[in-house]
């Protein structure tokens, strides 16, 4: 979907200017909003499997390769944006939001996180961009002492294990935890602990899985990218034997 015949530049026929295509599409929001009764029924609970579904759809339009498709899966991602920012404008307890205000925000963060560009910070690479980001962040969150824990709060446990054992080990890592922390413990191999527990609560497997994330990391990749991956591959390998199965034999 290519609403306004948007050109590959930015630009629109016509002289408008790049951005002009959002300003529509908050329009088309608010019309839909007053007019259509299910866009109208909505809440963001209501909404929140859709922002889920078409997040991973745009990851999976990102590993087809195919441009257009991801295109199109972006503007379903923009969409729910453009829709919850809609919902919460009608709210009147004082906690309402505007898209405005949404998009004000993130400029705000990220001038604020970029000295070396909106400022006169000096950086040698993009290694230091990341420290002066997550130092950055640490003091708006305001901790004090150790900011470990203050850092850990904000993963969201909702997202895939993979990505949540990476993140948490990310997160820990830049606070200064020592890396032998994802070494778990896990139960005796006599079966003595409890539902096949040890000391940290942790299964044989969940410790290995815990531990391989690690070495992903160590090694320089995304664990949650490569098991996908893998799975795709699979599927693939699946799917070609499935034909070969089905195949006349003579």
């Amino acid at each position: 979907m290519n609403p306004g015949g948007v050109a590959p530049d930015g630009a629109k026929p016509g002289g408008a200017g790049p951005g002009a295509g959002l300003l529509r599409l908050v329009e088309v929001m608010d019309t839909l909003r007053g007019s259509c009764p299910w866009d109208a029924k909505q809440t963001h609970e209501s909404l929140a499997p859709y922002l889920l579904e078409e997040c991973y759809e745009a990851l999976e339009a990102i590993e087809s390769g195919e441009p257009a498709a991801l295109r199109d899966e972006l503007g379903d991602v923009l969409l729910q944006v453009v829709f919850h920012a809609r919902v919460a404008a009608e709210r009147t307890d004082g906690t309402g939001f505007t898209i405005d205000d949404v998009a004000a925000g993130i400029v705000e963060k990220l001038i604020r996180r970029h000295p070396h560009v909106f400022g006169d910070v000096q950086v040698s690479g993009p290694e230091e961009v990341k420290r002066n980001w997550d130092a950055i962040k640490a003091a708006e969150r305001g901790g004090q002492g150790s900011a470990l824990p203050t850092a850990l709060s904000s993963v969201p446990f909702g997202q895939p294990a993979l990505s949540l054992a990476a993140q948490l080990q990310r997160r820990a890592e830049r606070a200064g935890a020592p890396a032998e922390l994802t070494e778990l413990t896990t139960a005796p191999a006599d079966g003595t602990a409890a539902d096949g527990q040890g000391p940290d609560g942790v299964g044989e497997i969940g410790a290995a899985l815990f531990s391989l994330v690690a070495r992903a990391r160590a090694a320089g990749v995304d664990p949650e990218l490569e098991l996908r991956a893998a799975a795709r591959s699979y599927r693939e390998r699946v799917n070609r034997w499935a034909e070969e199965q089905n195949r006349d034999p003579a």
